[in-house]
């Protein structure tokens, strides 16, 4: 199954997070098919907190891809912000 989650990334304390689109088999921060945005949680205000490339996630979900509880958070914050 494929689906749309978060992978890791960044420092100790300061976590960095990439959208991507994978097979569910796959580990967290393994092999991914596409890279469809990132969420940033320490953003500060002169920062970019999420970015979301919606036509890839519109695109994805069209053809049978899961989003996680976390993804789906993102962008449902994502709609109401625009």
């Amino acid at each position: 199954m494929v689906v749309i989650r978060l992978a890791r990334g960044g420092a100790k304390n300061r976590p960095f997070f990439n959208i991507v689109v994978t097979d569910s088999r796959n580990r967290r921060d393994g092999r991914f098919i596409e890279r469809v945005g990132f969420y940033n949680p320490v953003a500060n205000e002169r920062q970019e907190r999420v970015r979301l490339a919606m036509d890839r996630v519109n695109y994805w979900t069209g053809v049978g891809a899961q989003v996680t509880e976390a993804v789906a958070k993102l962008l449902k914050q994502q709609k109401v912000a625009a």
